[in-house]
């Protein structure tokens, strides 16, 4: 446990996911809402999340990838995961793990908003603003973080480290 440090526990994630629940489930009254979880960070994140939304909702998944084993975005993203449901005038939410550069969010409402949804927002659970390079706008986000390697509740390094209940900053990550 030396190579991590706690930055988020368990009790102020759950209590943060029910804020945004809450958050959620007002501003989405009375509306057709899918949430579509971008795989495989946010896996953790969305189930928890679904649970705190207090109105029906469609739940999928997509799969894109833009770290692989490193510990920086390659820049581009592999999609290979496309959503099943269609989102043609429903109100669509993308639920992320994080947002770092942002460039594979801001890719990803590009791709989304071809599919003529009613709406389309985001909604993270960690802002990471230290290599932010795309302006996109992120409307429900749990923590605001600065900078760290994160892993833990969804995020990893190398698909390692996941499964912890709490978020922490991976003190020295191996280069792959």
């Amino acid at each position: 446990m030396d190579d991590k440090q706690l930055i988020i526990s368990e009790a102020d994630i759950r209590q943060r996911v029910k804020d945004l629940g809450a958050a959620i489930s007002r501003d989405y009254a009375g509306k057709q809402l899918v949430m579509v979880g971008i795989l495989n960070g946010a896996f953790i994140f969305i189930a928890d999340l679904a649970r705190e939304v207090s109105l029906p909702v469609e739940i999928d998944f997509i799969r894109v990838s833009s770290y692989g084993t490193h510990t920086f975005s390659s820049g581009s993203i592999a999609f290979t995961k496309d959503i099943e449901l269609d989102i043609t005038g429903k109100d669509v939410l993308l639920v992320e793990d994080i947002v770092d550069t942002g460039r594979t969010l801001l890719r990803l409402k590009e791709i989304f908003a071809d599919r003529k949804p009613r709406s389309l927002k985001i909604c993270t659970l960690i802002n990471k603003t230290e290599r932010r390079e795309a302006d996109v706008e992120i409307d429900y986000h749990g923590f605001d973080i600065d900078h760290g390697f994160l892993v833990g509740y969804g995020l990893d390094y190398a698909e390692q480290h996941r499964h912890y209940p709490e978020i922490y900053h991976l003190r020295d990550p191996k280069p792959a």
